[in-house]
């Protein structure tokens, strides 16, 4: 191997890829030569993303919802007709989901847990198969800052997102050795519509709601571009761990020198004018 992870000429796989940072990845590797297959619930962002990729690729569409079970074993099949293979594998497809614990309602806490966990597991599944038959393969697991951190209101979030973790980093230890690698992905608030598209608690007042949604979207500022940029340079060293902006990198530091008491610090902290 060599010593960096060369993405010309490979074929890699972005779930999300409709937007955000799922987009901002796919023009990333469509700039160091990367084939693509895109994959994303929403068919128009899909063929939005697909019109701004730059022409000599091989580029593939697939509208999938990576919560169903059978939609997500049927697609290795066509990634293989499409591509012959398969390089990288980035599970990059993820929703939110506020509220207290005691106002999310089963079925929207089961909903996030599909797409954001169980579409990560399952994807994992389909394709590590596929993976395994290419020279040298990564996998590109998003969790998030709440991976890291689990603020008050995020309780279905940071569950899936701490279940990505503890799976990628058993993952990891499971394929050291082999030839597929993983890196997981800590971002922090990028400036994507995740958090104006997240669903709320069906009784929640609009204002309460519209407030809740303007306090999101002020934490959200890195630009997709640039998140993506620290990822595709962590895949390319072949890290094994990124932590994505400032806010990430100082909260992780904060969690790890006071993990059973970082938040009334951080509370005090996000009170402050």
């Amino acid at each position: 191997m060599g010593a960096r992870f060369e993405l010309a000429g490979r074929t890699a796989l972005i779930t999300g890829a409709g937007s955000g940072i799922g987009r901002a990845l796919a023009l990333g590797l469509a700039r160091r030569g990367c084939h693509l297959a895109l994959a994303d619930i929403d068919a128009a962002g899909l063929a939005e993303t697909a019109e701004r990729l730059p022409a000599g690729l091989r580029v593939s569409r697939h509208r999938l919802d990576v919560a169903d079970r059978e939609a997500v074993a049927a697609l290795p099949a066509q990634i293989r007709a499409a591509h012959l293979g398969l390089d990288l594998l980035v599970n990059n497809a993820g929703v939110a989901l506020g509220g207290s614990f005691e106002q999310v309602s089963e079925a929207d806490f089961d909903w996030l847990l599909g797409i954001n966990f169980w579409g990560v597991v399952r994807m994992t599944r389909a394709f590590l198969p596929l993976l395994r038959e290419s020279p040298e393969a990564r996998i590109v697991n998003l969790s998030s800052l709440y991976g890291l951190i689990a603020p008050p209101g995020q309780t279905a979030y940071a569950a899936s997102k701490f279940a990505v973790r503890g799976f990628s980093q058993a993952l990891a230890h499971e394929l050291a050795g082999s030839t597929v690698g993983l890196t997981l992905v800590h971002p922090g608030g990028v400036a994507t519509r995740i958090a104006d598209s997240a669903r709320l608690p069906a009784d929640l007042a609009p204002e309460e709601a519209a407030r809740g949604r303007a306090l999101a979207n002020g934490y959200l500022k890195l630009p997709p571009g640039r998140a993506a940029e620290i990822i595709l340079a962590a895949v390319e060293q072949r890290r094994a761990r990124v932590l994505v902006g400032s806010d990430a990198r100082i909260l992780a530091l904060l969690e790890r020198l006071m993990p059973a008491s970082y938040w009334p610090v951080l509370a005090r902290l996000m009170r402050r004018p």
